[in-house]
């Protein structure tokens, strides 16, 4: 059963309210009905929650704990996330908006992230390196301490797993903020996370907007490092924030990710990568393929098979298993999505698909936005380079693999792309060329826990996933051992 009623934060090993008593509502983007109401944190709560991470770390035993140990416990929080699966999913689906199905794979992976990470706290691992002395130097490497980790609303469970998950093998202690649309995932997670035996203080989860719980946790001189997955505007005050005292952070900011089709592609394969790759979970995805880039020849022919195959996209009720795509998260936000929509037709482009709110039926009580796609949009527009992170497609044709790589680089972001060819040769020679993080060769989406996600330019940078997402939560100390007997003498 999906949470409802009054929820309380996580701090301390405990649930509290709000030292304040302020509560938020949490909206069901389905019908615009409350569906649960959390504690509104302010600084007062951000600094309880930083004090209990701090004490758990300075003087708890997390840190202290072997590493199979901490692995054991990963392990058991994939366990119990299995455990509540159906819980979980419905929760996210019903929170954010995301189709069921979708829900349930981001529960899957949610599991693997802390299962894999379980069994990478048994790899840390230092170096001895030859000096030119009669020495040794070790290398070792330590958890970087307390962890500020705040999350984006489009995969609620998934990216706290992503933050919590490395940070917990490498010995840290954490201070969690969820979106404030979207909590209630996270709030299910704390108690899994208690159940499996993570102390006290070692993970909590503070309810709170940006600018009041956010802020306040971003400039907390307890704080050793900050992990931030949002706006590129945002992650700028973060970086701002941050820098007050030298935090270490990590930053997975926005993207306007080229999606290139050459005509010797898979037509119908990269018809609908084009279409999942931008209409997957409503659009609300940064590293989404919200730019259409089509070779001339071919260029009619794909706008064509677009038009007539986004009518399978069944928009309604995400509980409903053949919903392809939800609402979107807010109605601030579908507001934000519709207003680019009237920038495109402003702007002279044309719309050969959806275009505005879709209100027919049940829809009407719904945050939900028709799948729309801009044809001919040239690169230096604004629906061209700016994110929208909602469901619109920006299609513009190419004529040489030069130009196509012109045009997918010809913007200030670099998280992701794709590549559409039979000639495996030309593939891999576009994306080397394309300056983004994440690439795919005639697929779209596919992300990998053992592979590092981040991103280029003003996408941000560090690496979450893999054993870069590991090292992103460890500091590395040298320990020079003196072989010599006889002492110094210096004087």
């Amino acid at each position: 059963m999906v949470v409802t009623g009054m929820k309380q934060m996580w701090i301390g090993g405990a649930r509290v309210n709000a030292i304040g008593g302020r509560t938020r509502q949490v909206i069901n983007p389905t019908t615009g009905a409350v569906l649960a109401t959390v504690p509104e944190a302010d600084a007062d709560d951000v600094r309880a929650a930083v004090g209990a991470a701090r004490q758990a770390f300075d003087g708890g035993e997390w840190r202290r704990l072997t590493h199979r140990d901490r692995g054991q416990i990963l392990f058991r929080v994939a366990e119990g996330i299995r455990g509540r699966a159906a819980e979980l999913a419905e929760t996210d689906s019903r929170n954010m908006g995301k189709p069921i199905v979708e829900a349930e794979f981001d529960v899957t992976d949610a599991a693997h992230c802390f299962e894999y990470y379980g069994g990478l706290a048994t790899k840390i691992h230092g170096e001895t390196l030859n000096v030119p002395d009669n020495a040794m130097s070790i290398v070792v490497r330590e958890p970087v301490g307390v962890v500020g980790q705040i999350i984006p609303w489009n995969y609620p469970l998934l990216m706290a797993a992503w933050k919590l998950g490395p940070a917990l093998a490498a010995g840290c202690t954490c201070v969690l903020k969820p979106a404030e649309q979207t909590p209630l995932s996270a709030l299910i997670l704390a108690e899994i996370l208690s159940e499996a035996g993570i102390p006290a203080g070692v993970v909590n989860i503070v309810t709170g907007d940006g600018p009041v719980a956010g802020a306040a946790l971003v400039e907390d001189p307890r704080v050793d490092k900050v992990a931030f997955t949002g706006g590129v505007d945002t992650g700028r005050l973060v970086m701002a924030g941050a820098a007050r005292t030298v935090k270490r952070t990590t930053l997975e900011l926005g993207g306007k990710n080229p999606n290139i089709v050459f005509a010797d592609a898979d037509f119908e394969a990269a018809v609908d990568g084009a279409l999942f790759g931008a209409f997957a979970n409503q659009g609300e995805v940064c590293s989404a393929g919200s730019r259409l880039l089509v070779e001339r020849t071919i260029y009619p022919r794909m706008l064509d098979a677009l038009a007539a195959k986004v009518t399978r996209i069944r928009l309604g009720d995400p509980m409903d298993r053949e919903t392809k795509m939800g609402p979107l998260v807010t109605e601030e936000h579908m507001q934000k999505v519709l207003d680019y929509i009237d920038v495109g037709r402003r702007e002279g482009h044309r719309v050969i698909t959806g275009g505005g709110r879709a209100t027919a039926g049940a829809l009407r009580s719904g945050f939900f936005v028709e799948p729309t796609i801009f044809a001919d949009v040239p690169p230096g527009s604004r629906i061209g380079q700016e994110e929208i992170f909602g469901p619109v497609l920006a299609a513009m044709p190419f004529d040489t693999e030069e130009d196509a790589i012109r045009i997918a680089n010809d913007t200030p972001y670099g998280l992701a792309g794709a590549v559409w060819t039979r000639d495996v040769f030309r593939g891999v020679r576009v994306l080397q060329q394309i300056r983004a993080g994440i690439l795919w060769l005639n697929t779209y989406h596919s992300t990998y826990n053992e592979a590092p996600w981040g991103g280029y330019k003003q996408s941000g940078f560090g690496r979450e996933l893999g054993p870069y997402g590991l090292d992103a939560y460890l500091e590395m100390k040298q320990i020079n051992i003196n072989l010599n007997e006889a002492p110094l003498a210096w004087y």
